[in-house]
C-alpha cells in the first residue's frame, strides 16, 4: 500500500484579499490539485474586486463567492502553512510571521484596484495581472513537484 503524499499548505496574502491573493489561491487550486491546500487572506480584508471576478471568469474560474479573510485571524487561530506568499509590496513588510512556516515568498503584482483608464484599459491591465499570477503559480507548482520536501 502506497503512503499518501503530504499536502502542501499555502497561504497567499495581500492587503485587502480582494484580487491578487484570491486569484493566486484559485490558480493553485486549479494547477496544484490535491497535492496543495490553498488559502488566502489580507491585512485589511475588503470586498472581492469586480475586475478580478470578471477576468477570472474569462478563464473559467468563478471567485464571485469568495470572501476576504483576515491574515491576523488565521495567525491567532494558530494556523500552520508550509509556504506563505505575499503578492503585494505591503504584504512583505506588514505580514505576521507564521509559526512553522517553512518558506516565505514574495511575488509583487500590480494592484487591480489601482488601475486607471476606461473599462477596456482596466480590463486589459487586469488580464495582464491575472496571467502573470497564473504563470507564477504554475512555476511554483512545477518547482515543488521537481523538488520533494521543498
Amino acid at each position: 500500500m502506497e503512503a499518501a503524499m503530504p499536502v502542501t499548505r499555502v497561504l497567499f496574502i495581500c492587503v485587502h484579499n480582494s484580487a491578487r491573493s484570491q486569484m493566486a489561491e484559485a490558480f493553485l487550486r486549479k494547477h496544484g490539485g490535491a497535492a496543495f491546500q490553498a488559502e488566502s487572506a489580507g491585512l485589511e480584508p475588503g470586498s472581492i474586486n469586480p475586475l478580478a471576478i470578471q477576468v477570472m471568469r474569462e478563464v473559467g474560474i468563478d471567485i464571485s463567492g469568495a470572501t476576504a479573510r483576515s491574515v491576523f485571524d488565521l495567525y491567532r487561530q494558530g494556523r500552520m502553512f508550509d509556504h506563505v506568499v505575499t503578492v503585494c509590496a505591503e504584504g512583505e513588510t506588514q505580514c505576521p510571521l507564521f509559526p512553522g512556516a517553512v518558506r516565505r515568498h514574495h511575488w509583487p503584482f500590480d494592484d487591480p484596484a489601482a488601475l486607471v483608464g476606461d473599462e477596456e484599459q482596466r480590463m486589459k491591465a487586469a488580464r495582464t495581472i491575472r496571467d502573470a499570477i497564473e504563470a507564477r503559480v504554475k512555476q511554483f507548482v512545477a518547482s515543488l513537484r521537481d523538488t520533494p520536501n521543498a
